[in-house]
């Protein structure tokens, strides 16, 4: 059965969101405020933000929960795309990992989003270090013995470098503030990983990566290859790879990422293929899902066994 589809007619929009470089809009359903984001270019960022979403329920890491949508006028449709839940209603805020960083060094270059060498991997450890974990609500499925918001954020990074999430910048990760003085910030849960699973591959390469007997073209030599949005050091010429990046920040809390890893070890294949072969047709071929499941297979291999490059 596949996921479903909603239709969101664009008459319903109430408001522009001019966060990220998607278009997106606000628009009520029942007492909800939810935001359509557009996949406009058809690179795949629907089903990829789809199937994390739901590789995230399988970890029990915080989320938002995103669907299907497809944007229509009247009833044509226009754009596909993915709809989700306000993750801060007012009284809320949602405060992105710039501006927390920005708290932490006046001369932090928040305005900037990518290649940003200020973005470290110590500056982060220590800005998530002092925030509550995400709310109650949000840790339901943790498992047992994470408790502090950088346990949880370990748990992000190693979803990123299983995934192939190479976009988690300063803006793609944040805090909620409960809008009362004086109380205390918390982890956001994890959202936007619409860049994941090499999604804007054309499928021919899909097909020549999964079937080359060249070793420099192969799914795993390119599944080695992902870089983060974390750099080692504001000297470093290059961000870290996303395996080295998830290494860094496992170095700086040990017992997280080994419970995160033992999550891991019980998503095998027939959970991943139960979510791949639940997304329509139409988002995503057959060799698209085919080329998506190695390369999440390799990359928990390379996780579970500590192996940094190809």
């Amino acid at each position: 059965m596949a996921f479903p589809v909603h239709r969101i007619d664009r008459r319903r929009a109430q408001q522009v969101e001019p966060l990220g470089s998607k278009p997106k809009f606000w628009f009520r359903q029942g007492d909800q405020r939810m935001l359509f984001k557009a996949d406009d270019r058809g690179t795949g960022e629907d089903w990829a933000e789809l199937i994390a979403c739901h590789l995230c329920r399988l970890l029990g890491l915080p989320h938002v929960e995103y669907e299907l949508a497809i944007e229509v006028d009247s009833q044509a449709p226009l754009r596909p795309g993915v709809i989700c839940a306000n993750m801060s209603p007012p009284p809320k805020t949602l405060i992105l990992g710039n501006q927390l960083l920005l708290a932490l060094d006046p001369r932090y270059p928040y305005s900037e989003r990518f290649h940003v060498k200020q973005h470290t991997v110590e500056a982060v450890c220590k800005i998530v270090s002092v925030l509550n974990p995400p709310e109650p609500e949000w840790m339901s499925s943790v498992p047992t013995g994470i408790s502090t918001a950088l346990d949880v954020f370990v748990g992000y990074i190693m979803l990123d470098a299983w995934i192939a999430n190479q976009d988690r910048h300063h803006e793609n990760w944040g805090a909620t503030w409960g809008g009362v003085e004086g109380t205390a910030l918390s982890l956001a849960p994890t959202f936007d990983h619409g860049a994941g699973m090499a999604r804007n591959l054309q499928d021919t390469e899909r097909e020549e990566r999964l079937s080359t007997k060249d070793k420099n073209r192969t799914l795993a030599a390119f599944a080695g290859k992902g870089r983060s949005a974390f750099f080692e050091s504001p000297e470093a010429p290059k961000p870290l790879l996303l395996l080295a990046a998830y290494h860094q920040f496992a170095a700086r809390n040990t017992h997280a990422a080994a419970l995160w890893l033992d999550r891991l070890r019980t998503v095998n294949s027939t959970g991943i293929c139960g979510i791949l072969d639940e997304v329509p047709a139409d988002r995503m071929s057959l060799v698209c899902r085919r080329f998506t499941l190695e390369l999440l297979l390799i990359n928990r291999e390379r996780l579970l066994h500590g192996k940094t490059s190809e």
